[in-house]
């Protein structure tokens, strides 16, 4: 069951569906959504709305400032970041399947002659989604023992608005492709936030404190992924 409500000139789309709690979320495109009970009655969705409304106004503002990565041409010498670490993209034609490398300072794209940039920003997005689908399972294996949890599947695409996301339910995790990009510490921090989902679906006090636990140094390393560019 879905509705709008609007707080000023904040619109929250409300879903209700049959969970325990209640969960808000702002997304980076300013976009805000709120998930509740069944049972909870309107007014009681807009007094808890009400009352997280600084906040809310607070994570959009931070959205909004946050930097934007420039459209990518697909062009030689053209800026690329691989695991945080910038190369400069060199562009080989040959007729043969395309293939990426990555040399001390240059991301080598081998592709047909006549290949569209459409085209190459495909091939380097596939290729971004391999290499993290390459670096997942080290990580989940690392910490399913010591959080005591098992995932069934992961799973690794292009998202727009998170990093990852838990179906807890299921036990599966899905993770953003562009998280190739960023330094490993960020994974590695996604990874676990998505694993302590397992134990705690919510972003209450007991996720804050599973996090803490697990991960100590947690809040350093959000901070750092929030602030670095997102993807247009």
């Amino acid at each position: 069951m879905k509705n709008a409500i609007q707080l000023n000139d904040i619109v929250v789309e409300v879903t209700q569906k049959k969970i325990k709690n209640i969960h808000l979320s702002v997304y980076p495109s300013g976009q805000v959504k709120l998930s509740a009970p069944l049972h909870m009655n309107q007014d009681t969705i807009r007094v808890f709305l009400i009352s997280k409304l600084s906040w809310i106004k607070q994570k959009q503002k931070k959205f909004a400032t946050q930097q934007r990565e420039t459209p990518r041409d697909c062009i030689d010498r053209e800026s690329h970041y691989v695991w945080g670490k910038r190369y400069l993209l060199k562009i080989i034609e040959h007729d043969e399947r395309p293939k990426i490398s990555l040399g001390h300072s240059e991301l080598l794209l081998t592709v047909r002659p006549k290949t569209s940039a459409a085209q190459k920003q495909a091939i380097m997005d596939e290729w971004l989604r391999e290499e993290l689908k390459k670096a997942l399972p080290p990580l989940i294996a690392k910490w399913e023992p010591v959080m005591g949890v098992q995932v069934k599947k992961f799973f690794v695409q292009k998202m727009k608005t998170r990093w990852g996301s838990c179906n807890y339910t299921k036990a599966n995790v899905r993770f953003n492709s562009e998280l190739a990009k960023k330094p490993i510490e960020c994974l590695e921090y996604v990874v676990v936030h998505e694993l302590v989902h397992l134990l705690e679906p919510s972003h209450n006090a007991r996720f804050h404190r599973l996090m803490t636990q697990f991960l100590p140094h947690w809040k350093l390393i959000k901070d750092e992924l929030n602030r670095l560019p997102i993807a247009v």
